[in-house]
């Protein structure tokens, strides 16, 4: 194989510091240039973006690396078997180069298993022993102490966090546009952080417990980022069985605080005793119980999050501390919170609906989802994109005919600078008329069907229920403000709306997003 030469380190060097690179970033194909010089073969953007081809075939830069990194390795490992005197530097080399060869080992090894209609079970087992027998003889050389010998579990579990978080991602953020690619990106970041080396070196264990907030506009998505954080987090692996300690989806949670009263969120979230309140027959675990230490919760709408429940709230974020209802024995949290709102919490803590401290405790890491509109303008093809994977998710045996039976009404129907107020959301209802009636009524065409037979004031709301872009909340508050204004008394419009007084006043003042 020859010795190792000059170029040999530098491409080493280069291939180490690819293999660290946040994926979803520019900066990734720009190392993947500076790796092959000539030999790179441009793409079609300056951010990766998996292709339906992609998904099953590899990128032929990836494919060109990849060849690069075997022989060099190999060339290493042979001069390391051969030498008496191993210098230091290609030594780290060759661990690096290693660790960037044995990750495309398990990557490929899984591919296998996939295609063979394997159980994961089974599929663990067999990647697990695949991966040991290439570590040991990659890693194992005679009176030579490795950086990353003695580190193979860990190596393991990382290398399948990363293959999760990858495909998770790209499934939950799909698209050929820079906001989802930038998107994608951050995404990658609240999982790993802005420095994988370090994540690698000291926070694989510590970062678990870290807690994001999701915001952006009604429809945009924000539940589906919260679920590739949520699925890509380490889960440890056991040798001995070969099995991982849980499947991620098993322990991934996700609450809706808006759907549900005060007593059920709390029940849902901290669980309760048996007779804690009326139809409490049985104790019942709660989310926060459930999702153990490798799972995480989602906190959808967390902006409608009542008071004392917030507070309840906090105490978890600031200690992993929680009772569950009914009960005075104190219980330790271990798993992830993730939450998501439309709201501004900023305008909402100034009005005093949320508190301070809680926004304190959800915001060091906050990953903002763009709209619809955002996209499209910077990709109009994107929109075909999402049509094409609507259609898989609802009509999976007839994706292509009825993404482009919608594409086709999309076109020759909607304005061309349509901007799709309800976001990804209102899309997919697009996409359901249209197979169900053959057509789809904006929300705007609604409102302007109603012009002069519907309150002007209500507009708003209508047009947001219709595009499923407001909460219940939002629409219950403008309720109570037209009923007073139409009473010109809160006991009247309470009486009406058979709603307390006070509940109706405090709707009435509260401050919404078409108040502009």
């Amino acid at each position: 194989m020859g010795q190792v030469s000059a170029e040999d380190l530098q491409l080493a060097q280069a291939i180490s510091d690819l293999n660290y690179t946040n994926p979803f970033l520019p900066e990734r194909l720009e190392r993947e240039q500076l790796v092959l010089g000539t030999a790179f073969e441009p793409e079609p953007d300056s951010y990766w973006s998996l292709t339906p081809t992609q998904v099953s075939q590899r990128r032929p830069n990836l494919i060109r690396i990849l060849e690069r990194a075997r022989e060099t390795a190999e060339r290493m490992r042979r001069q390391l078997q051969d030498s008496r005197r191993r210098d230091a530097e290609l030594v780290r080399l060759y661990d690096e180069l290693t660790v960037y060869v044995l990750f495309y080992e398990v990557f490929d090894e899984r591919l296998k298993c996939r295609a063979g209609g394997l159980d994961k079970q089974t599929a663990d087992r067999k990647v697990w022993n695949h991966f040991s027998a290439e570590f040991d003889r990659r890693m194992q050389l005679p009176d030579l102490l490795l950086p990353s010998a003695s580190q193979k579990l860990e190596l393991f579990e990382l290398f399948h966090q990363v293959l999760r978080a990858f495909f998770n991602i790209f499934d939950c953020v799909i698209g050929r546009s820079a906001p989802a690619a930038r998107l994608r990106a951050r995404v990658w970041q609240s999982i790993f952080t802005h420095d994988m080396r370090r994540y690698r070196r000291s926070l694989m264990k510590s970062w678990q417990n870290a807690t994001t907030l999701i915001t952006g506009p009604s429809g945009s998505g924000k539940d589906l980022v919260a679920q590739a954080v949520g699925l890509s987090r380490r889960v440890p692996f056991d040798p001995e069985s070969r099995r991982f300690a849980v499947q991620p989806e098993e322990v991934w949670f996700a609450v809706n605080v808006s759907a549900f009263s005060t007593g059920l969120v709390e029940s849902e979230l901290f669980g309760h005793a048996k007779g804690a309140y009326t139809d409490a027959a049985t104790a019942r675990e709660g989310w926060l119980e459930a999702c153990g230490p490798w799972g995480a919760v989602l906190l959808d709408e967390i902006g409608e999050l009542d008071p004392a429940t917030q507070v309840k709230l906090l105490r978890v974020l600031q200690n992993r501390q929680f009772q569950r209802l009914g009960e005075t024995k104190i219980r330790q949290f271990e798993g992830r919170i993730i939450a998501a709102t439309n709201r501004d919490l900023r305008r909402e803590i100034e009005s005093g609906r949320f508190r301070e401290d809680l926004y304190y405790r959800l915001c060091a890491d906050i990953i903002e989802t763009p709209s619809l509109a955002a996209q499209t303008a910077d990709n109009p093809d994107m929109l075909s994109d999402l049509v094409q994977q609507i259609a898989g998710r609802i009509c999976p045996d007839e994706q292509d005919a009825l993404a482009t039976e919608v594409l086709t009404w999309i076109q020759r129907s909607l304005p061309s600078d349509y901007h799709w107020p309800g976001n990804i959301r209102e899309l997919e209802q697009c996409v359901r008329n249209v197979l169900i009636s053959g057509s789809y009524v904006p929300a705007q065409q609604q409102n302007a069907e109603l012009d002069g037979q519907f309150p002007a004031e209500l507009l708003p709301v209508f047009q947001g229920m219709t595009a499923l872009s407001m909460t219940a909340d939002e629409v219950l508050a403008h309720y109570c403000r037209y009923a007073y204004r139409r009473t010109a008394s809160f006991e009247r419009a309470a009486k009406l709306l058979q709603l307390d007084r006070r509940t109706v006043r405090a709707r009435a003042d509260q401050a919404l997003p078409t108040d502009n």
